[in-house]
């Protein structure tokens, strides 16, 4: 699976996500930070999801509509174990993400926005 880490997620989770095969890229590597709308704008042009700590994401995606290719959005995880939550997330919710949903975890919870565009009405 193809993802974006935020410059706020802790640089290790990329070790966590390639020895199980992603494909990452972490903003912190990047000369500077471009913002939240270019960093999202560059997750959906490249066909990433976005992992993140930042609640923003989540509402430039649900209030003002600007396209994605599915949120993780990590809530009181620490550093060392956001990887493994991240791994933990797109094993559940993989697909869902892939379709554009938006998922928040947090110790004991996971919540899941499906995309608006994930069903064709076909069932």
């Amino acid at each position: 699976m193809k993802v974006l880490l935020d410059t706020c997620v802790w640089g290790g989770a990329r070790n966590d996500l390639e020895a199980s095969g992603h494909d990452i890229v972490w903003a912190g590597d990047w000369s500077e930070d471009p913002g939240d709308e270019e960093i999202l704008a560059r997750a959906y042009s490249e066909g990433r999801i976005l992992v993140t700590l930042d609640k923003d994401f989540g509402e430039m995606a649900i209030v003002r509509g600007i396209p994605h290719s599915g949120i993780v959005r990590l809530v009181n995880i620490s550093a060392r174990q956001q990887g493994v939550v991240c791994l933990r997330v797109i094993a559940i919710y993989g697909k869902e993400l892939e379709a554009g949903a938006i998922v928040t975890a947090e110790p004991g919870r996971l919540r899941i926005r499906p995309s608006d565009n994930k069903f064709d009405g076909a069932i």
